[in-house]
């Protein structure tokens, strides 16, 4: 018989995880798998019951949790010598990978899709010592993400985190960056940096359009010094998916990057706080394969 892993988080979606377990482990025992739960109770945990799972050689791991649960998960899964098939039924406030994989963000739907007999092998980041599934950013916007309270992400959305960035427009915003790619530099004045692996982030599904999930790339925008007026401009060709047209924006891509500053700049990944500048970042073409519609 199969083996599947449910790791479960169960102060996710107003705490109503542990609701659907009942109704996986059902579904999957109708697929012929022979079900473990592993609920969460501190940072980490998703982690290290993934890694388990790898080591274990389980054939299915499931995360039911939010963007962080799903985080641990595939950080645990990444770089292991088995890796198991991955299903996710998303329960956070973004939920930016479901997105970019159109998976349902209603958890009942979402857990329908583990019916799918269809996967897609999907890319992984490198950053530093950790992985991400999404992005990368670094500057003042970046930075004032952190300030975003859980309440104002489920009232606002997506709008919370600009609503925060334009906050940081009152002093000095732009920093020094440079930014070393396969054979080339950028370097100058920025006001953010992005590379993006997938086309959603923060919930804005149009950031990066031609971003697919398997094209072994990270779609890269500096956006460099702007006033409050271009900002506007930004945001908006951001909800239209044109940002790589603007005039403040360079854009290119690249499947491996060093980032350095005579400043000291902080990173958010995946919308957490992340390391102090230099890092490197890299892709890992089609690294984990997940439960698809």
């Amino acid at each position: 018989m199969m083996r599947a892993m449910l790791i479960v988080n169960p102060s996710s979606g107003k705490e109503e995880a542990v609701d659907y377990v009942e109704e996986i482990e059902t579904i999957l025992n109708d697929k012929g798998y022979e079900v473990k739960v592993s609920q969460t109770e501190k940072e980490l945990d998703a982690m290290k019951y993934c890694q388990n799972a790898c080591k274990d050689e389980f054939d299915l791991v499931v995360s039911l949790g939010g963007d962080g649960t799903l985080n641990e998960t595939i950080n645990g899964m990444v770089d292991q010598t088995h890796r198991p098939l991955l299903g996710i039924v998303p329960l956070g406030t973004v939920n930016d990978f479901a997105r970019a994989l159109n998976i349902p963000l209603e958890p009942k739907k979402a857990v329908d899709v583990l019916r799918s007999d269809r996967s897609k092998k999907v890319d992984i980041g490198r950053f530093n010592d950790r992985y991400f599934v999404n992005i990368v950013a670094v500057g003042a916007l970046a930075e004032a993400t952190y300030e975003v309270s859980p309440e104002q992400k489920t009232k606002f959305g997506p709008l919370a985190y600009i609503m925060e960035g334009l906050k940081t427009l009152s002093g000095d915003t732009g920093y020094p960056l440079r930014i070393e790619y396969e054979d080339k530099v950028w370097e100058g004045e920025s006001f953010l940096f992005l590379a993006a692996l997938t086309n959603s982030t923060a919930g804005l599904e149009k950031l990066s359009p031609q971003a697919e999930v398997n094209d072994g790339l990270l779609h890269c925008y500096v956006i460099k010094n702007v006033n409050l007026v271009r900002l506007a401009t930004i945001v908006s060709s951001i909800l239209r998916g044109n940002l790589k047209d603007q005039s403040d924006v360079e854009y290119f891509t690249a499947q491996n990057l060093e980032i350095t500053s005579s400043e000291n700049l902080v990173t958010n990944v995946d919308g957490e706080e992340g390391d102090s500048l230099p890092v490197s970042i890299h892709v890992k073409p089609s690294h984990i394969d997940v439960i698809v519609e």
